[in-house]
């Protein structure tokens, strides 16, 4: 089950996962409860998945984490977040995912949620055309939030084809064009989930390895969220598949 954290109750469990995600270090060395004890991770590495409404990102983040599909995922309005391990290249990184599943109603994501973020992965549904043609806004959202991040684009739901609208070639294309790494997944039918997840971790994981330094500029403490919750309800029903 997807951790769920509403949004008036993330201060106190910041706290409470502050061990999994110790958001001011990047490396064990560089974190001081390391003297402590040996952690089985050599990287710490926050990912992101945006896009519109419906396009699948909740059902990404499970099948990768979990290794389940449901066509009835239920959400909380707030974050949800799955961490899971990799080996890349010797080097074992953990992985804090975020779901923003919830937020993209607003049409944008507060720039609390990108705050540390090393890795985003932008969604849309290969069934609906105006979830691509809205990549270039989120895209650029992610240029106003962040100052350096590695990114790749995703066209879900891919197993759809005889509800496609937008084809392959031309997503490619505009990826391409933006000089971001691009797949087409199916959740459903887990094609091309744990590649994608691999190629963002490796993308992150060598820029860092080339430009250390680089990883200070992100190390901001998230802190408390104070945010309200304008839906109304800290729970609906929706098919994020």
């Amino acid at each position: 089950m997807v951790q769920r954290i509403k949004l008036f109750d993330y201060r106190k469990l910041s706290e409470t996962y502050d061990e999994h995600w110790p958001q001011d270090y990047k490396t064990v060395s560089e974190h001081p409860s390391a003297m402590a004890g040996t952690r089985d991770y050599d990287h710490l590495f926050k990912l992101l998945i945006i896009g519109d409404s419906g396009v699948g990102k909740s059902s990404l983040l499970l099948r990768f984490a979990d290794n389940t599909f449901s066509e009835n995922y239920i959400t909380t309005i707030g974050v949800d977040f799955k961490i899971r391990t990799m080996d890349i290249n010797g080097q074992r990184v953990k992985l804090q995912i975020w779901d923003t599943a919830g937020q993209e109603r607003f049409r944008t994501i507060t720039s609390t949620y990108y705050r540390g973020t090393h890795g985003v992965v932008v969604v849309y549904d290969v069934t609906n055309g105006e979830s691509f043609g809205n990549v270039k806004r989120w895209l650029q959202e992610i240029e106003n939030n962040c100052d350096s991040v590695q990114k790749v684009l995703v066209g879900n739901k891919c197993e759809e084809t005889d509800r496609r609208v937008v084809l392959e070639s031309d997503a490619r294309n505009y990826a391409q064009s933006m000089n971001i790494a691009f797949f087409e997944t199916s959740a459903k039918e887990d094609k091309n989930v744990e590649p994608m997840f691999t190629c963002i971790t490796s993308l992150v994981l060598t820029a860092k390895l080339a430009n250390p330094s680089s990883a200070s500029k992100d190390q901001h403490r998230s802190g408390g969220v104070s945010l309200k919750d304008t839906s109304g309800s800290n729970n609906q029903k929706k098919n994020d598949f």
